[in-house]
């Protein structure tokens, strides 16, 4: 099943749906639809992420960035609602990115919420709370949406090759798959698929015996099979031949990347764009899969904060280089963030030079 044409329209077409000027900071009028600031947050399932940036000629400048750990989707899965403290929390981070939209003057500003809004009974009541608290208003994205802007925020790391290649984005609630191949400088939507498992999502999806080593990779196979499971369709559709091309966008797979390279702290600018082996990366999946969480939690790039949610990202992971076996995997870490940011600047840049023209 392919995007329509409005959802896989390139980085210069307009944002789907509406960019809001943001409630924290009224818009300077600007002859130049480039100048100021523009804003992007991301609240997931698992995470709350702002990035502001400046327009440049060819792209932009990051001003300032925030994410920080939230897990908004927790219990989800099993009373269908978002949790008191998780909303909390999330609003906590929110307010954290409505302070810093106004202390940077942001002109323009898009929030988008993802699957644990999407999923939850009281998700559009937290979308309202939100608005009251912070003046942030989130929209409620689609997993195509959500594909989309994955996509274009992080295909200029794809490999040069012929042929389609895969784009994944492992979050914590689903993970989106996407076919792609290039026309010209633009990535074309082929196929897609979004799959219910993210880190959060199938973290509690299975009884966890951690006690054992036998008892742990019991677990992980129970991960594995319903992985498999959720992936099946999309395999059974992908064309496997010729070079294959992988690039993943994700805390599991910049994570899995830092533990690939011993890094003593997370270093972005050393996993923004490597390349790994996937046999590499497929190994300290399974070495991790196999830790206890304290052995986890003593490793500088996981921590206390992903030591229980990483297992499942290794599962979902392996899962992916299963049904895409390409011998090399690209690590972005960007993605939706910037996929938003490139199609607001692209969006102001079109509505400029439609009112010069009028």
């Amino acid at each position: 099943m392919a995007l329509d044409a409005a959802r896989s329209a390139p980085p210069g077409a307009p944002a789907p749906t509406s960019a809001r000027r943001t409630a924290a900071s009224p818009a300077r009028r600007s002859d130049d639809a480039r100048s100021g600031n523009f804003a992007a947050i991301d609240l997931g399932t698992n995470n709350c992420r702002l990035l502001i940036a400046r327009p440049e000629a060819e792209g932009f400048m990051v001003v300032d960035a925030f994410s920080r750990v939230v897990r908004l989707g927790e219990g989800l899965a099993s009373t269908g609602r978002l949790a008191d403290a998780a909303m909390d929390r999330a609003l906590s981070a929110l307010s954290v990115c409505a302070d810093k939209l106004r202390r940077r003057r942001v002109t323009l500003a898009r929030s988008v919420a993802t699957e644990a809004c999407r999923r939850a009974e009281n998700g559009m009541a937290f979308v309202e709370r939100v608005q009251r608290e912070t003046g942030i208003k989130l929209d409620v994205i689609s997993a195509q949406e959500e594909a989309r802007l994955a996509v274009f925020g992080c295909y200029s790391l794809l490999e040069t090759g012929d042929g389609p290649a895969l784009i994944f984005d492992i979050g914590g609630g689903s993970t989106e798959l996407v076919l792609v191949e290039m026309d010209g400088d633009q990535p074309r939507i082929l196929d897609w698929q979004s799959a219910p498992w993210g880190v959060v999502s199938l973290t509690e999806s299975v009884s966890r015996q951690d006690s054992s080593s036998a008892g742990r990779a019991e677990t992980y196979a129970q991960m594995r099979e319903r992985v498999r499971e959720a992936f099946a369709a999309f395999a059974a559709r992908l064309p496997i031949s010729g070079a294959l091309r992988l690039l993943g966008t994700s805390g599991t797979v910049t994570t899995l990347a830092s533990v690939h390279l011993r890094l003593p702290r997370y270093d972005r600018q050393a996993i923004d764009g490597l390349i790994v082996s996937s046999a590499e990366m497929r190994a300290v999946a399974v070495e991790l899969a196999g830790m206890s969480i304290e052995e986890r939690m003593r490793l500088p790039c996981i921590g206390e904060e992903r030591a229980d949610l990483v297992v499942a990202g290794c599962a979902i992971l392996e899962g992916i280089l299963d049904l895409w076996p390409a011998e090399r995997l690209g690590v972005a870490d960007r993605g939706i963030r910037e996929g938003i940011l490139r199609g607001l600047i692209e969006s102001a840049v079109v509505a400029s030079r439609r009112r010069v023209g009028q």
